[in-house]
């Protein structure tokens, strides 16, 4: 294997990419001055790889292409071509979503799409929410004129009051509270509501109405259209973006034992290598643990972040999954999961003609005893992701850790206080993992851009 510095040629003091998930590749990708893409890892990708059983195929968890923004889509049509054409590698998909509830399946999102639900809590949720939209209505009019309306929303700081002023009682009883709970790994009311303002659908009294009595509005939310492969699952689209990379400045199974940020080191592989600016996409703590001389304040920041691991299943069937859609949420409380995908209904190709491929995010996060699992594959039964325990070929257990970041009371001024020492030391922490935030794949491809951008207007010396 060549050494960091060997790949590199007499290039003089490159721009590291420390990270081959999409935000580093997408960095690499967009860079104009010369580069070196450090990943620890056999092969780039990070979590939108791809794992093969048997001709059964599992993303980590569900990774649907949601694209909102022209130059990206530009670059993902330049690459892999129009969706739904011959030449395309890539398809372009209508969400179908649903939501378990009460024993029974209902449209997505649940806030808007009541009708279905046991009469009782029909009329809870929507009383709620109109309950609440005249609570807001009534706070307006009490601060207009002065500056209690703009203060209000820094007051829902606590994500568990803003569920109650968006959507009432009865949708925070019957969706948003245990739902968030089971995914997130901790109370509500220890999150913020710094990261949901695009991810949370809030429908009007409106829609909310039309949708608890069978008219609902079309669907809502980012992600109602994705694009994926054809084949071969979403590492297929991870593999168009490394080919449009030269290999030369690639170094893979590679870990950096520590960066001098003042000096603008990094210390891999034995040697010391200068770099212009660093692009990281690695967990932010683990960036922190890395610099050398790092002062008390930014290791005490560091000690602030949070993030739940998620620990699933990757379930191969012998019979077609009976599901009409492509995923679910499961907010109830007794059920061992909070979310279950058919990749194969999606794209039949994830699996092999006759099957079905799933994705089963379990609510715990803690290793699945022999009892646990079987009150999974009960569970995927009750909610109607497979017809029988017996259909089941295999359940692989899998974890993602870190995976989701937790927006607590230290998050705004913890990542704050890192980012700001490290961009004055023209390192650029950016992705899901390296800014510390929830975020799409689409998002990670234009964190990586933008650094890459940032990191070729600093002068050279």
């Amino acid at each position: 294997m060549t050494s960091p510095t060997e790949s590199l040629g007499e290039s003089a003091r490159p721009t590291v990419v420390l990270g081959g998930g999409l935000a580093g590749i997408s960095a690499a990708l967009h860079l104009q001055s010369p580069y070196l893409l450090l990943e620890r890892d056999d092969r780039l990708g990070g979590l939108a790889r791809t794992e093969e059983r048997d001709g059964f195929y599992f993303d980590h968890t569900g990774h649907w292409l949601h694209l909102r923004d022209p130059e990206i889509k530009a670059l993902v049509a330049q690459l892999h071509g129009e969706p739904d054409t011959a030449e395309g590698t890539m398809v372009e998909v209508t969400r179908v979503a649903r939501v378990f509830s009460h024993g029974r399946a209902t449209l997505y999102p649940f806030q808007a799409n009541l009708h279905g639900l046991p009469p009782e809590v029909n009329a809870e949720c929507l009383l709620g929410f109109l309950e609440a939209r005249e609570r807001r209505a009534a706070a307006a009019a009490l601060a207009e004129g002065s500056n209690v309306g703009a203060n209000h929303q820094a007051a829902l700081a606590n994500f568990e009051e803003y569920i109650q002023h968006h959507f009432g009682r009865g949708i925070a009883k019957h969706f948003m509270v245990p739902y968030n709970e089971k995914l997130w790994g901790v109370k509500v009311s220890e999150i913020t509501s710094a990261w949901c303002s695009r991810f949370v659908p809030i429908p009007s009294a409106e829609q909310v109405v039309a949708g608890a009595v069978g008219a609902g509005p079309a669907n809502l939310g980012y992600n109602v259209k994705f694009r994926y492969p054809k084949v071969g699952g979403i590492e297929s689209f991870t593999k168009g973006l490394i080919d449009a990379l030269d290999p030369a400045h690639t170094q893979l199974s590679t870990t950096p034992e520590r960066i001098d940020a003042e000096r603008r080191e990094i210390h891999v592989g034995g040697e010391v290598l200068g770099y212009h600016a660093l692009i990281a996409s690695i967990p932010l703590p683990a960036l922190v643990s890395l610099l050398v001389d790092a002062p008390a304040e930014l290791v005490e920041a560091a000690t602030k972040l949070r993030a739940t691991p998620v620990r699933y299943l990757n379930v191969g069937t012998r019979k077609p999954s009976p599901a009409d859609w492509h995923w679910i949420y499961v907010p109830e409380v007794e059920l061992p999961v909070y979310r279950v995908g058919v990749f194969s209904n999606a794209v039949a190709s994830m699996a092999p003609e006759g099957c079905s491929s799933l994705y089963v995010e379990l609510s715990s996060r803690e290793p699945l005893t022999d009892a646990n699992r079987a009150e999974v594959l009960r569970s995927l039964v009750t909610i109607g992701a497979i017809g029988d325990v017996d259909d089941v070929l295999f359940a692989d257990e899998r974890l993602i850790d870190p995976a989701y970041v937790v927006f607590d009371e230290h998050y705004a001024t913890a990542t704050a206080t890192i980012h700001d020492y490290l961009e004055a030391r023209q390192i650029f922490s950016c992705g899901r993992y390296g800014a510390w935030i929830y975020n799409s794949m689409e998002d990670s491809l234009l964190a990586g851009k933008n650094a890459a951008q940032r990191a070729d207007a600093l002068p050279r010396a």
